[in-house]
Order: C-alpha cells, then sequence, then structure tokens
C-alpha cells in the first residue's frame, strides 16, 4: 500500500535518528540507571520462588496413592470387624435359643406342642421368664408351622417396650414360608415397624431386634450392612432401608457377592449412579449371609483435597502478597507501558498527535520519548496525504488494486481565482487558501467525505469510496449537505471582506455526479495516491464549469437528482450535451433542503433567485451565451 510504503520510510528515517542519538549518548555514565531486565529478573525470580514454594507444599498430593492403599486395607479390616461381630451376634442368639429350648425339653415342655406354657411346669416358665430377661432383644420363639398361635412364646416386654401388638408375630409368620434345614435370615422389620430379623432353623423361628447390629454397622465411615443371599438388606444404619424391605439386588458390589465363590473380597468399583467406592464383603460361616462394607472414594480423599484446598489459599496469599510487591516495585515499568499503549491505540485512530512523559531513565522512558518523536513525524507525515485513507490503510481495509464502487463526486472552483491572485502576494496567496481551504474541508469531513485532492483553488472530493453511509442515496445526500455547508461557511467567510484587493469576497461553483467509479492506489512504484477514476469523475467535473455561465453555485446531475431529489429542492437547469456523451445530461441547480418533519419551518432559501440574490448573480440569457472554448466541454440544448 502506498501509504504504509510512505510511512514505512517515514519511520526508517526516524529510526535511524534515534539510533543516532542512543550512540551519541551511549558514552554518557548511568544513562540507563534501572535497566528493564533487572527488573523483570528480579520480579521472575521472586515469583519462580514463591511457585516452587507452592509446588513442594503440593507435592504431597502424591501421597494420594498411598492414601488409597491404606484405605482398601482400612475398609477390608472394618469389614472383617463388622462380620465377625454379626457373626458372633447371630450365633449367640442362635445358641441361647437352643439352650432355652433344650431346657424346656429338659423340664418336660414338647416344643411342638399347639401350647407350651399349659403344658410346661412352674419350672418351664421360670426358665422362659429367665432367657427373655437376659435376652431382652428376643421378640419371640415360635415353634412349628406358619398357622396363628402355633407353638408362640412371646417376650411380653419386648412388646410393651416397642410399643408392638404381639399380633404381628402371627401376621408375620402368614407371610413366610416355612422352611427346613440350614439355618437362614429374613428381614422381620417391614411387619414389626423396627430393625428386627428372623432366623429359622428346622422348624424353629427367632425373631429379634437388631439395633446392636445397627449401632455397630454406624460406629464408623465405613458403612457396613448385613445382606442375604437374596439381596434383602437385614441390618444397615440408614434403618429406613430395612423397614421398606429394600432389596439390593442391581448393586454391583451385592452382585459380586452373591455370584463369587471367593468368601471375602476387596474391590473398587462404581455404583448404578456414578459414584466410586471402595467395597469389601466376607460371608458369614452360616446363615447364607455376608456383611459388606463400603467407602465413599471422595469421603477417603477429602482430608487430601481438604489440605490441596487450605494449600491452595495459603498459596493465592502469597501470590497475592507477590501482586502486591510486585504492584510498588513495577509502577515505573506499567504507567509507561500504560501510557504507551493508550498512544498506539490513539495513533491506530489516527489521532497521531500524543504526549508522553518520559521521566525513567530506563528503556521505556526512551522509548517514550522516541514515541512521541514518531507521532510529530506521523502529524507532519498526515498533512501530505488524506488523514482517512491513512487509517484505514493503517487498520488494513483497503486492498491492493481497484475497486468498483458507487460513489458520488464533488468538485469545487472558486469563481475568478486567476484575476484574484493576481492582485496578491504569493505568501498571501498561501495564506488565503490554506484559510478557504480548512473550512471547506471541515465541511466534507463532517458529513463524511473524503478529500482526495486539491488542484489550485479546486478541491476533489468523494463520498461512498473510500467510506460509506450505507447506501448510494444517503452518500449523495451528504456531499449536497457539505456543498450547502460550504455556501453558508463561504458567507462567514466573507463577512467584514470589502471586495479590496487584499479583502475579496469570493463564490464558487460546486459541481456533483454520482455513478460507477473505481477507487485504488493509482501511480508508480515512487510515488502513489488513493483516488477515483472513471466517466463519473469527468462528468463531475465538467458539471462544476457550468455554475459560471448558467449563475449558480450547486449544479447536480440527473444521476444524483434521481437519488435524492425528496429531500431537496432544485430547480432544473437546460439539458447540456456533454463531450463523449451521445444523450443530453440533465442538470439542476440546488436551491435547498427540504424540511424532514411536519410542521418544520423551511430555511431559506427556497428558489434560485433567491439564491442569485444571496450570491449577487444575475438570472443568464443563455440566448446570447457563448460557451465556444478552445476544447468544447458542453452544449446547452436549445
Amino acid at each position: 500500500m502506498p501509504i504504509f510504503k510512505a510511512m514505512n520510510r517515514s519511520i526508517r528515517a526516524h529510526r535511524g535518528m534515534i539510533v543516532r542519538k542512543k550512540k551519541e549518548k551511549a558514552a554518557q555514565p548511568n544513562k540507563v540507571r534501572y535497566p528493564i531486565g533487572i527488573k523483570l529478573v528480579t520480579i521472575i525470580t521472586f515469583l519462580l520462588l514463591i511457585s516452587l514454594g507452592a509446588i513442594t507444599v503440593l507435592v504431597s498430593v502424591l501421597v494420594s496413592g498411598d492414601l488409597q492403599i491404606t484405605a482398601e486395607d482400612n475398609n477390608f479390616t472394618v469389614n472383617r470387624r463388622s462380620a465377625a461381630e454379626a457373626e458372633t451376634v447371630l450365633q449367640t442368639y442362635h445358641s441361647n435359643a437352643l439352650v432355652f429350648l433344650d431346657s424346656l425339653n429338659t423340664v418336660g415342655a414338647d416344643r411342638r406342642s399347639a401350647d407350651l406354657r399349659s403344658e410346661s411346669s412352674g419350672y418351664a416358665r421360670q426358665i422362659e421368664a429367665s432367657y427373655f430377661e437376659q435376652n431382652k432383644d428376643v421378640a419371640a420363639i415360635v415353634i412349628g408351622g406358619n398357622s396363628p398361635g402355633t407353638g408362640s412364646l412371646i417376650n411380653e416386654r419386648f412388646f410393651e417396650v416397642n410399643e408392638i401388638d404381639t399380633g404381628m408375630v402371627d401376621e408375620f409368620m402368614a407371610q413366610t414360608v416355612p422352611e427346613n434345614g440350614a439355618v437362614s435370615l429374613l428381614n422381620a422389620a417391614p411387619v414389626f415397624g423396627i430393625p428386627a430379623l428372623a432366623m429359622r432353623w428346622d422348624t424353629v423361628t427367632l425373631i429379634f431386634s437388631t439395633e446392636h447390629l445397627t449401632d455397630t454397622f454406624g460406629s464408623s465411615v465405613n458403612l457396613s450392612f448385613l445382606i442375604n443371599q437374596e439381596g434383602d438388606v437385614l441390618v444397615h444404619p440408614e434403618q429406613s432401608l430395612v423397614t421398606a424391605g429394600a432389596n439390593l439386588r442391581g448393586d454391583p458390589l451385592v452382585e459380586m457377592y452373591r455370584e463369587s465363590r471367593e468368601q471375602n473380597l476387596q474391590t473398587l468399583y462404581t455404583d448404578r449412579d456414578g459414584v466410586r467406592y471402595f467395597g469389601a464383603f466376607r460371608k458369614l460361616s452360616f446363615a447364607n449371609a455376608a456383611v459388606l462394607t463400603m467407602v465413599e472414594y471422595e469421603t477417603v480423599f477429602e482430608g487430601i483435597w481438604v489440605t490441596t484446598w487450605r494449600n491452595i489459599l495459603l498459596t493465592g496469599a502469597v501470590l497475592f502478597l507477590s501482586i502486591l510487591f510486585i504492584w510498588f516495585f513495577s509502577k515505573t515499568i506499567s504507567a509507561p507501558l500504560g501510557r504507551l499503549t493508550a498512544a498506539a491505540e490513539k495513533i491506530e485512530e489516527g489521532q497521531f498527535e500524543v504526549a508522553l512523559a518520559g521521566k525513567s531513565r530506563d528503556e521505556i522512558g526512551l522509548l517514550s520519548e522516541s514515541f512521541v518523536k514518531m507521532g510529530k513525524a506521523l502529524v507532519s507525515f498526515s498533512r501530505f496525504t488524506n488523514l482517512e485513507i491513512a487509517k484505514r490503510a493503517m487498520r488494513g481495509e483497503l486492498t491492493l488494486g481497484g475497486e468498483t464502487r458507487q460513489a458520488t463526486i464533488f468538485f469545487s472552483d472558486i469563481r475568478s481565482f486567476t484575476a484574484i491572485s493576481e492582485t496578491m502576494e504569493p505568501e498571501e496567496v498561501v495564506e488565503f487558501l490554506n484559510d478557504y481551504m480548512t473550512r471547506m474541508v471541515a465541511c466534507v469531513k463532517e458529513t463524511g467525505g473524503t478529500v482526495d485532492k486539491f488542484i489550485g483553488d479546486s478541491v476533489m472530493a468523494h463520498w461512498g469510496a473510500a467510506t460509506t453511509a450505507g447506501s448510494p442515496a444517503a452518500d449523495a445526500l451528504n456531499c449536497i449537505s457539505a456543498a450547502l455547508a460550504m455556501r453558508t461557511a463561504l458567507q462567514q467567510f466573507n463577512l467584514g471582506r470589502d471586495d479590496s484587493i487584499k479583502q475579496p469576497r469570493i463564490w464558487i461553483g460546486c459541481g456533483i455526479n454520482t455513478g460507477s467509479v473505481v477507487a485504488g492506489q493509482i501511480g508508480s512504484h515512487e510515488r502513489m495516491e488513493y483516488t477515483v477514476i472513471g466517466d463519473a469523475v469527468n462528468l463531475a467535473s465538467r458539471t462544476e464549469t457550468l455554475n459560471k455561465p448558467l449563475h449558480t453555485d450547486i449544479l447536480i446531475t440527473e444521476n444524483t437528482w434521481k437519488l435524492v431529489k425528496e429531500y431537496l429542492i432544485t430547480e432544473e437547469m437546460p439539458s447540456v450535451t456533454v463531450k463523449g456523451k451521445v444523450k443530453p445530461v440533465r442538470m439542476f441547480a440546488v436551491v435547498n433542503l427540504r424540511a424532514r418533519k411536519p410542521g418544520e419551518r423551511q430555511q431559506q432559501p427556497v428558489t434560485l433567485g433567491q439564491v442569485r440574490n444571496m450570491l449577487g448573480y444575475a438570472a443568464p440569457d443563455l440566448r446570447v451565451i457563448d460557451l465556444d472554448k478552445e476544447e468544447k466541454k458542453y452544449v446547452i440544448a436549445k
């Protein structure tokens, strides 16, 4: 891009100047008192020391492997202990019941009789009372089938304490199927409403409370529970599962127990909800039951997570203190860098003149000074090119080569400027033009236009090529608004001027045309500029020249008029046959903008006659106008 090439040349020259300055100052002692390198090394070293310390502390996470082994061993130990406790309790109940029944037989009570107490001696009743006194958790011993009233020895005290009807025994027996053979365990809690088991062997059913086992199983982090081969929960710390008659078939650990031939097993598994557990089971030596023990994986490592979190908090606190230290230490770096960043953003936006305070005597201070000088150089450079084009080029919005655009082209020219300039000194001419151009360029910029070039006292600008308001109609209206603003600006410019040689009043002619143009970078490798070319540009230039014979100040072609006619007050001029055009081109003199809102007051002027009176022009007699030139560019149609 030509602008980038010119800027690069300027920047290279500026860099060369900076290098020379540095070489001249290199011999001066203590020029860089606090180099950035030393500052950065100090900061990085400090942070590394903190980071290494934090990493050293966090290495403790590595003990998680050992903790897992310990957790598995502990879970297995708890399972073995719980199973031993359960087996001891169950065997005790079984043994005591056998001794009790044998004692009854000894005194002559038939334990298969329908009414043990009626046939027993008084001594038998004493044995029964003694048994229930020593085994308060036993609810009843049922001998025989499951018919109501069949050989039941009831612990009345048990039912009173637990507020249970003794009829629950018959109800339970009616729901079960009697089995003969090995000892088996059944869950009696759903019927009795309290944690209770039924131990059955031969024709004997022993019903007892499991509160003691429940307390034993729920005494640690590890959860232990007792189940039978069918998966029924017999004893569990969560009593609701027992009283609800829960069955855990389908649970991975339960299925391992039911399918495994091993007497005991320790494993790490994931349940149906995706939760990981350390699990273990141990089969009892009788009753075809087992104790399962489990502990949640996350619970085992909770201590490590807590320790890790504390370490993170400690690290955060240390880092916070470090940040405070670095903040106070690096103010001499961060503040100048912040100002440099803001200045770079302003330059990227096209605001090349920046102010930076380079007080620090380090590399950033030197960079700030050089940045200010570069900005001043860019300010000078921007005056030799179009600022909007420069900004678009810097943002990478301009493509290489040309691109077709629908644009509105504007040309203006000062009337009789040659005669005016002959009465002034060259310096006065330059001053006069600078004042005039400043006012005109402001009108172009305020309406979103782009000044293409200055040709003597002429101004060429365009809307819709470099930038656009969104549509050709909006660009055309902005262009006409700029021309009307120039009319007003010239009125202000002419205030106080007396048409003397030194203070001449001036008026301009403006030509506007809308059409397809090629916008791009034109020139050579040595000199290039962004401009627009095409027939629409030529027609705009020739339209401008028609203002003089037609005694108008703003002329637009039919191309532009069609786009914005509903917004304008215009008067049609005679059509013109322009060189290179077959058909005559319709021309319109712009009077003013129409009032855009209902009830809005229409601003003056409203007729071309009023415009001419304001400009001091008389209505021309087109019949006597001689338009012959060295090269005839137009013919006014009769």
